[in-house]
C-alpha cells in the first residue's frame, strides 16, 4: 500500500483539459471564483478541534493526534458550491497571523493569505479522492449526487515557521465557470 504522502502528486495527471487549468493555477482560488461570479459566497461549514486527517500529518509538521483547528468551507459562484476548502493548523500554530483561522467566519481565507506578502505557499500537490476518504465524504455533503472521484490538490502556508495546510476540492459546477 502507497504510503498517503505518495497519493498527492506533483502533477494532476488524467485529470481533464478544463479542470487542469483551475487546478494549476497558483494564485487565489478565491479571487479567480469571484471574477467569474455575479455573487460570490464563503459558506462557513465546520470549524472544529480535531486530529488532522492521516495524510496531512507529516506535511503540516502535525504529530498523530495532535488537536488541530480544523475550518471547513463551500465557495459558492451564484448559489452554486463550487469548491469545498479544508484548512488545518495545529492548534499551538494558532498564535499571530493564523489566529484569523478562529476569527475568519464567512470571509474567504485566500483573500487573507494573499494579501500578506510574508505567506510563503508551498508547491501544489495533487489527488483524485474517491469514496471512503474524509475528504470526499465532506466535499460531498453538499452535493444531491456525488460523483466517483473529485480532483483536489493541497498546499502548505507558511508564515515565520508556522504551518497552514489548505486543501481544496473541486465539485463538478466548477466547469460551467471559464477557467
Amino acid at each position: 500500500m502507497k504510503s498517503s504522502d505518495t497519493l498527492w502528486q506533483r502533477r494532476p495527471l488524467g485529470a481533464d483539459a478544463r479542470l487542469r487549468r483551475w487546478l494549476l493555477d497558483r494564485g487565489s482560488l478565491t479571487q479567480r471564483i469571484q471574477q467569474r461570479s455575479q455573487r460570490f459566497r464563503v459558506e462557513l461549514l465546520a470549524v472544529k478541534s480535531a486530529s488532522a486527517n492521516r495524510d496531512e500529518n507529516r506535511l503540516a509538521g502535525i504529530r498523530v493526534r495532535t488537536r488541530c483547528k480544523v475550518r471547513e468551507v463551500a465557495l459558492h459562484s451564484d448559489g452554486v458550491a463550487v469548491v469545498f476548502a479544508h484548512s488545518v493548523a495545529a492548534l499551538r500554530e494558532l498564535k499571530g497571523r493564523w489566529r484569523l483561522l478562529l476569527t475568519l467566519g464567512t470571509r474567504p481565507l485566500g483573500a487573507a493569505l494573499f494579501a500578506d506578502p510574508r505567506v510563503a505557499r508551498q508547491p501544489l500537490r495533487f489527488r483524485r479522492v474517491r469514496r471512503g476518504s474524509a475528504l470526499y465524504k465532506s466535499a460531498c455533503a453538499a452535493l444531491d449526487i456525488a460523483p466517483p472521484a473529485l480532483w483536489a490538490r493541497r498546499s502548505l502556508f507558511v508564515l515565520r515557521g508556522s504551518r497552514l495546510l489548505v486543501t481544496e476540492v473541486f465539485l463538478p459546477a466548477i466547469l460551467a465557470l471559464a477557467p
